[in-house]
C-alpha cells in the first residue's frame, strides 16, 4: 500500500539508515573471519588472523596483519555503498618500513579502491585513490599516531565529498571523483606494518 501511494504521489523510496559493528569476538582465532576476504594490491605475503588481545577495546579478540606485502586488505565484499561511512579502531605494533592501519571504501577489486590511513611512524593522515594497482596520494596531513596505543580512524563519503577524522578530529575534508558507485568496505596497511584491528564499523546516514 505504502509503496503504491507513493507511486500515486510520484515519489520514490530511499534506502533507510543503518549501520553495524563487527568485534570479531565470536570469530576463530587463527583464520580470516567469516564473510571476509583477504589479499595484497602489489606483491607480499600478509597474513590476517583473528587473535586474543587483553587491550582490545572489545575483549577478547581483534583482527590482526602481520605479514608483509605492497598494500595488504581484508574486506567485506558481501557490504556494497556508494555513500555511508567506515571507522575502525586500530593500534600500530611495529614496522621498519611502516606503522600503518586504514580503512577502504567503494572497493571493487584488489586495485581500484579509496584508502585513508594513519601512520605512527610519519604521524601522518593520508587519502588515497587506487586505480589499477597504482596508489595516488589525493592529501595528506601531519597527525600524531602514537605507536602501541589505539585509535579511532573514520572516513565520511557522500558522492564526491570525503571527510577523514582520527581520534575525533578531522584532518581531511575534500572533494575527489576518481572511484564513484558502490563497493565493498574493509581495512589496509602497508609493507610490513603489523596492526591490530577491532571494532569495525560501516553504514549508511
Amino acid at each position: 500500500m505504502k509503496r503504491t501511494l507513493l507511486m500515486i504521489l510520484g515519489l520514490s523510496m530511499t534506502t533507510s539508515a543503518f549501520a553495524e559493528t563487527i568485534n570479531f569476538d565470536k570469530e576463530k582465532p587463527g583464520s580470516v573471519p567469516r564473510g571476509w576476504t583477504a589479499g595484497v594490491t602489489g606483491k607480499g605475503q600478509p597474513r590476517w588472523a583473528v587473535e586474543a588481545d587483553p587491550t582490545a577495546p572489545s575483549k577478547p579478540n581483534v583482527l590482526k596483519q602481520s605479514g608483509e606485502g605492497t598494500f595488504p586488505w581484508c574486506v567485506k565484499k558481501d557490504v556494497s555503498l556508494a555513500d555511508g561511512f567506515v571507522e575502525v579502531k586500530f593500534k600500530p605494533l611495529s614496522g621498519n618500513e611502516d606503522q600503518a592501519g586504514g580503512v577502504v571504501w567503494r572497493w571493487k577489486d584488489s586495485d581500484n579502491y579509496y584508502v585513508a590511513r594513519a601512520n605512527a611512524l610519519e604521524n601522518n593522515v593520508s587519502l588515497y585513490h587506487t586505480e589499477r594497482g597504482s596508489r595516488k596520494t589525493l592529501k595528506y596531513v601531519d597527525a600524531p599516531v602514537s605507536l602501541n596505543a589505539w585509535h579511532t580512524l573514520r572516513v565520511e563519503f557522500s558522492d564526491k565529498h570525503i571527510a577523514v577524522t582520527l581520534d575525533g578530529k578531522k584532518y581531511i575534508d575534500l572533494d575527489d571523483s576518481h572511484i564513484s558507485g558502490p563497493g565493498a568496505v574493509g581495512i589496509w596497511t602497508k609493507a610490513d606494518s603489523v596492526t591490530s584491528f577491532d571494532d569495525f564499523s560501516f553504514g549508511k546516514k
